[in-house]
């Protein structure tokens, strides 16, 4: 559990600043040294004014930087007794550091929350151990730290679950587009080969009908190809069809490495590749990437996914396996992903194949004849 939450990233998206920041941090430099100039009997009031002012870049830098923000400021406070004579800061603008652990809690990583947390344990520790809070202080400083942390947790797996449902809803829109798609080639194809059948029928007695013929066929052609083009746009989420180009056999050589906090991929290609045929070739680059990426986010405690492409002479074959704790939690056969690239496999005369490896892991296998990309 303690690895899980150490190897946990940080969530996508986190905005560097916004106007709130700003306008955060300019009221703060207005109230600081007024509380340090009109506040009676305030202890350490300039010293204290002056690094509350100089804490103040942190929470611009707190969602990027939590793990950085949380040290120095935290660090700071702790240390400053040392500057002052035995004397803690007494000022109410000390409160606004607190925001630095939900933003710890809210964007950090889980080895930056894990490490920031030690980091503010240790100071609340220090400052109860040399009496500059009694215990009832502490309780409440800890009480009100781990409300924060709770809160940032609550709204961290919140946006993350609504992360999920919004892929779900794109997943569920592209699948119907595809099966528009499919509707759309489908209605095409069939009215030209009504139309090449009506000239064969006609060439013979009329030459002419013949060529009519071959021009609706033509501009039913051109409009399919028309339609194929936007709606394989849209499935590409606007990306432009010409710079899209089909991945072969030698780009699974681009998975290879160790993603931040992920396992390692490693990839070894063996065989003459040259021969192997474009859609066979970006067909092996899929199944690779959908089983690499299935293993990223399902494998527990997984530190290597081998994957291993041998083209012989009449097909293909990949594997993809990983080190991690068995099949639990994968899916069986019935997500989206699997079935995918059955589908695909299947489509071009092959086979594919997922489950539980013989020692430990998840193993996907594939085998692409290379005659499946004539039919």
């Amino acid at each position: 559990m303690l690895r899980s939450v150490w190897d946990e990233p940080r969530p996508p998206a986190a905005p560097a600043r916004v106007w709130r920041d700003w306008a955060l941090v300019a009221v703060l430099a207005v109230l600081i040294p007024l509380e340090a100039a009109l506040r009676p009997g305030l202890p350490a009031r300039f010293t204290g004014a002056a690094v509350l002012m100089a804490l103040l870049p942190t929470l611009l830098w707190r969602r990027t930087r939590p793990l950085t923000a949380v040290a120095v400021a935290f660090g700071a406070t702790a240390l400053l007794p040392l500057v002052t004579g035995g004397v803690s800061l007494e000022h109410y603008a000390t409160a606004y550091p607190l925001i630095l652990p939900y933003a710890l809690v809210r964007w950090g990583s889980g080895r930056e929350i894990l490490l920031g947390s030690g980091i503010i344990a240790v100071k609340v520790a220090v400052s109860a151990a040399v009496g500059q809070i009694g215990p009832g202080d502490a309780a409440g400083g800890v009480v009100v730290l781990c409300s924060a942390g709770a809160l940032a947790l609550a709204l961290r797996y919140r946006a993350r679950a609504r992360a999920r449902e919004l892929d779900q809803v794109k997943l569920l829109e592209r699948e119907q587009l595809a099966r528009d798609l499919h509707d759309t080639v489908a209605h095409h194809v069939s009215a030209m080969a009504i139309r090449a059948q009506a000239g064969l029928a006609t060439s013979a007695a009329d030459p002419a009908a013949a060529t009519d013929a071959l021009r609706l066929i033509e501009s039913e052609a051109a409009q399919a190809l028309a339609e194929m083009r936007t709606m394989v746009r849209v499935l590409r989420r606007g990306e432009p069809l010409d710079l899209a180009p089909s991945p072969g056999i030698g780009d699974v050589t681009a998975f290879a490495g160790k993603a931040r906090g992920g396992p390692e991929v490693d990839v070894r290609i063996t065989g003459d590749v040259s021969g192997v045929p474009a859609p066979i070739g970006a067909a092996v680059y899929r199944l690779a990437q959908e089983s690499i990426t299935n293993a990223q986010r399902h494998a527990r405690h997984a530190s290597r996914i081998e994957v291993r492409v041998d083209a012989g002479a009449e097909a293909v074959s990949l594997r993809v396996s990983d080190d991690g704790d068995g099949g639990h939690g994968r899916p069986a056969g019935g997500g989206y992903g699997i079935r995918g690239m059955v589908e695909r496999a299947g489509l071009l005369g092959g086979s594919c194949a997922a489950g539980p490896g013989p020692d430990r892991g998840w193993t996907v296998t594939a085998t692409l004849p290379l005659a499946g990309a004539a039919g």
